[in-house]
This record gives structure tokens, sequence and C-alpha cells, in this order.
């Protein structure tokens, strides 16, 4: 699961999503503003930041400007707001925003946006890291350890075209979450506790996603009877 920065000034708001990402097996840290939020990046770049435009002190864009202008600007950012005109959401996006939620942000929307921004940013580094494999000097020059970093990631995008990218990313990510917790069920005999610790996730919501992904629980408990 991923490390997400949540940056809102509001109390209520920035409970809310802790609890929501918490949830979903994310480790979360928050911030109330952008000096919060500053110290957060400058001590470690999160997998992805949820970052509200209307705040007292610095707002979301001129932020999201600086860490650009910077080079900080490495990690998917989602901005949101429930004043913003769409100008506002257009200058965000072109900063380099990956999405724009707009409050009150509903549960399906959040979770589908964090989702699709993880997913994004991971086929973005595998894709980059296969491209500094097969420039001049690539993998060769990286030594033991990048170079199996290279591999893992070539290795990566082998499994992402297994299941079809040129499909819509909803359908590709269903269909790679339910080899993932075929693959556990498998490896576990079946057990939903055990498959539970591995993955990361509360029982009730494990079988909550593999009834939503179609996984027969009954066929992977009779392959390991």
């Amino acid at each position: 699961m991923a490390n997400i920065l949540v940056v809102d000034d509001e109390l209520g708001i920035r409970d809310l999503l802790l609890e929501i990402l918490n949830d979903e097996g994310h480790t979360v840290e928050l911030a109330e503003n952008a000096a919060q939020a500053r110290d957060a990046r400058s001590r470690a770049c999160p997998d992805l930041v949820l970052l509200d435009i209307w705040m007292p002190d610095t707002d979301g864009v001129t932020l999201l400007k600086e860490w650009s202008s910077t080079g900080l600007l490495t990690m998917p950012v989602i901005m949101m707001s429930g004043h913003a005109t769409i100008d506002t959401a257009v200058d965000a996006i072109r900063i380099g925003a990956q999405a724009f939620l707009e409050k009150p942000i509903t549960l399906q929307k959040l979770l589908k946006t964090v989702e699709q921004g993880l997913a994004r940013e991971q086929v973005r580094q595998a894709a980059a890291a296969y491209q500094a494999a097969h420039a001049p000097g690539g993998a060769a020059g990286l030594g033991g350890a990048g170079a199996a970093a290279v591999a893992a990631n070539e290795d990566a995008l082998k499994v992402e075209q297994t299941f079809h990218l040129d499909r819509p990313l909803r359908d590709a990510r269903d269909a790679f979450e339910k080899a993932y917790f075929e693959f556990h069920l498998a490896h576990e005999g079946g057990s939903m506790t055990r498959v539970a610790e591995k993955t990361g996730l509360e029982r009730t919501h494990l079988y909550r996603k593999l009834k939503q992904l179609g996984v027969d629980l009954l066929r992977s408990k009779r392959g390991n009877s």
C-alpha cells in the first residue's frame, strides 16, 4: 500500500480522509497548512499527495508551483476544493497536478482517483527505469543494486503488458487485482485470515473486494484440498 500525504486546513476533512485511507491499508500523514506540507515533503517523498487549494497561509496552487519549480514535484498530486473555479482547476493540472476532486468528496470518487493516481505513477516509474536501462550505458553503468531495480521494473512492465494496457484503466486494474488475490489465496490455501495479513486488508474489506472482483473462493479452497 501507499504512503499518502493529506494537506487540508479543515480538521474534519483531514480526519475523514485519514479514516478512509487507513481502512484501505494506506499509511497517511496529515498536514494542516503549507508549512507542515513542506516539512513532510522535505523528510520523505510520499507516494501521493491530496492537496487542498484554499488554505490560510499558502494556497495549494502556490505550493504546487513551488514544488514544480524546485524539482520536488516528483509524486502525483490530487487537488481538492469546494470553491475552486474551472480556471483554477485547469491551472493546477497545467502546473502538474494529476487530478482534481471537488468537495464534498464521495467515498467512491476518492478511492477511484487515488487508485488511478498510484497506478499511473507505477507505470511512469517502470517506464522511466526501462528507458534508463536501454539508454547508452544504461543498466551496465548502474551497478548491482541499480541493475536489479531496473530488472524488477522490466518485470513489472511485462506483467502490465499481460493485462492489456490498451483497455480502460479500471478494467486493467481489476484484472490485475483479481490475479493478485487469486495468487495469494492459492499460496495460503484459501485462508482468508492469512491473505488479509499478507495483503494488509481488514477481513471485511477483503471479502467485499473479492466479491467485487468475482474471485471464486470455493475454487481456491478446492484447489488446495
